[in-house]
């Protein structure tokens, strides 16, 4: 399955308890196809002490989230968006917005 999200994409959340919260996707883990967006499904986490964390306590990590309830945002609309791929005349595939908006090149052609 083409993942059509990656690491550093703003993405608007489409279902869920944050639906229509608009975050940085930190992480992609392709093989659960799940995706980490910054400040949003966060649990808490119980710590011991440590150096990193001297009182120790509860921590609030972020979870991740299906790759199916999430979208790209447009950096034209500032909305979630459908996305799809063109090929250039050059050989790189680049992501597309159903809009027409270029969302960003996927892979550079082959030397």
């Amino acid at each position: 399955m083409a993942l059509h999200i990656k690491k550093g994409d703003m993405v608007e959340i489409i279902a869920g308890d944050h639906k229509g919260a608009v975050g940085k996707v930190l992480r992609v883990i392709p093989n659960k196809n799940k995706v980490v967006v910054q400040g949003h499904n966060i649990a808490k986490r119980h710590v011991r002490p440590s150096r990193k964390n001297p009182q120790g306590g509860r921590v609030g990590i972020e979870k991740p989230i299906h790759i199916s309830n999430v979208l790209p945002v447009n950096p034209k609309t500032s909305k979630g968006t459908k996305v799809h791929y063109e090929i250039n005349e050059n050989g790189s595939k680049k992501r597309v917005a159903k809009d027409g908006t270029e969302l960003g090149v996927v892979r550079r052609a082959k030397a």
